[in-house]
């Protein structure tokens, strides 16, 4: 598979909640990073998927998927609620790959974490959305969610 069906294949399998395809276009010591998450690698990246997957009202669209031999992007809109707040978030998300034999080596995504925060969180983000204390506290919540998610 060329490398741009391969980050099709990957947007295409989130977008019907498929997380066992997705995971499958990453390679066993992936390396993902995102504003939420952070750096996370192997087995954490993979799980952080397969908790976003159950995401209910989750949409997700892909566009501008380009690759070569070593590297790719893609733009991709998610479109949910996010459920500390029930609010609805539309995030706009740029992402970069690296492949390595076949599969996704490295992942990652750019979003404003200040909009993402905004819609999240309403005024407190707007406030707060740009600070790093925010930014840090989400994370640690993230972080803290994705341990003790079960699959």
């Amino acid at each position: 598979m060329d490398n741009a069906r391969l980050i099709q294949k990957f947007y295409a399998s989130f977008a019907i909640g498929d997380a066992e395809a997705m995971v499958g276009c990453y390679a066993d010591d992936i390396e993902f990073q995102d504003p939420a998450f952070g750096p996370l690698k192997g087995n954490d990246a993979k799980n952080m998927w397969r908790m976003l997957s159950k995401t209910p009202d989750i949409e997700i669209t892909a566009s501008n998927i380009k690759a070569d031999d070593k590297t790719g992007s893609a733009d991709w809109l998610a479109i949910y609620t996010f459920s500390l707040t029930g609010r609805k978030v539309i995030n706009h998300i740029s992402a970069t790959f690296e492949f390595k034999d076949g599969k996704i080596n490295k992942h990652t995504d750019h979003f404003s974490f200040y909009k993402w925060a905004r819609q999240a969180f309403g005024l407190k983000g707007w406030l707060l959305g740009w600070t790093p204390l925010m930014q840090n506290k989400v994370r640690e919540q993230a972080l803290a969610r994705l341990g003790r998610f079960k699959g």
